[in-house]
């Protein structure tokens, strides 16, 4: 499945989240990701639809795999940033 975007699946109070999302506005990814709040319940829905659950904030789904917690969310963001960069 292609996604447009990638989509981060966080919670406004958790740290976690906010550490991603603060992550991702300093390396300038905000064109990239789809912020999805996981106060509502249809969020929630897909985030469970993609094998988490409501606590697996931070999460980001690249289409194919869900990526829980703020190491392996911004492991992956770094990953898609890094694509079409020279060494």
């Amino acid at each position: 499945m292609k996604l447009d975007k990638l989509e981060l699946f966080h919670a406004i109070a958790d740290p976690g989240s906010a550490r991603v999302r603060k992550w991702v506005d300093e390396h300038d990814l905000l064109g990239a990701v789809r912020y999805r709040n996981v106060f509502y319940a249809e969020v929630v829905v897909d985030l469970v639809r993609h094998g988490g659950t409501e606590q697996s904030t931070p999460a980001l789904w690249d289409g194919e795999q869900l990526f829980v917690g703020p190491e392996a969310v911004i492991a992956r963001l770094q990953a898609h940033g890094d694509v079409g960069r020279e060494s």
